[in-house]
């Protein structure tokens, strides 16, 4: 390509990285809302986040038309093309994350409105907090090209999977001590899987930051052989 064509192509590349780190702003201002409206009693607050999801999902629609319409001008090949493709997978893993909020923030609104004096009977703000965490290294490593940071974010998956079994295995314990629970408990498991499920888009988004970086598909694969193959191709042959 002519150089100012490359220029423009780099542009573009630009412009879908900070649509996506755009959309990610979004996600995690989504989950902040759902949370303090569980935990604050605020009805309003949940159901602006329930009227924000709109926002999301045309965010995703414009950023996976963009991607197509750049293949189909550019046709670009090679690591050009895993970025493309690496962004629309990014932005399908964030609208889903988006919809674990609005899932989230419709469960606390129906248990506030059937339960005036509700409030959860299990922490969910620490695992919260840590699925937010994950998702933000995921999207600072996607902005760096970064797949040993993206490395690290996949370790910190089995931290929120271990806080949602600790969190599943008290609300067992409530149902069993006594019946009346069960259906606030299963509501409350369901907040609880919608948080573990962020997380796991965070996940998602770091395979694909290793994809974008090192062409390396490492889905299904565990961190420790992820980080050996890694450091096998950023080692310099002789």
């Amino acid at each position: 390509m002519a150089e100012h064509t490359i220029k423009q192509f780099d542009l573009e590349l630009d412009d879908l990285k900070s649509r996506v780190l755009l959309m990610g702003g979004i996600v995690e201002q989504q989950m902040r809302m759902a949370m303090q409206g569980l935990y604050g009693a605020d009805i309003n607050l949940l159901s602006s986040v329930e009227q924000g999801d709109s926002r999301l999902d045309e965010a995703e629609l414009q950023l996976d038309l963009v991607c197509n319409q750049l293949i189909a001008k550019r046709q670009p090949t090679a690591i050009d093309l895993r970025v493309v493709i690496g962004v629309q997978k990014t932005g399908l893993e964030l609208e889903k994350a988006g919809n674990k909020a609005l899932k989230i923030a419709r469960i606390a609104r129906s248990l506030h409105e059937k339960h005036p004096l509700f409030t959860p009977t299990v922490e969910l703000r620490h695992m919260s907090e840590d699925a937010l965490d994950m998702l933000r290294r995921a999207l600072d490593a996607f902005a760096r090209a970064d797949s040993m940071a993206a490395t690290d974010v996949l370790q910190a998956d089995d931290l929120v999977d271990s806080e949602y079994r600790s969190i599943t295995r008290q609300l067992i314990t409530f149902m069993m001590e006594d019946p009346r629970t069960i259906s606030q408990a299963l509501e409350i498991m369901g907040m609880a899987k919608a948080i573990e499920r962020v997380a796991d888009h965070a996940r998602a988004i770091a395979e694909n930051v290793i994809y974008i970086a090192s062409g390396l598909n490492v889905r299904h694969s565990n961190v420790d052989d992820i980080r050996i193959r890694l450091s096998s191709e950023q080692t310099p042959s002789n």
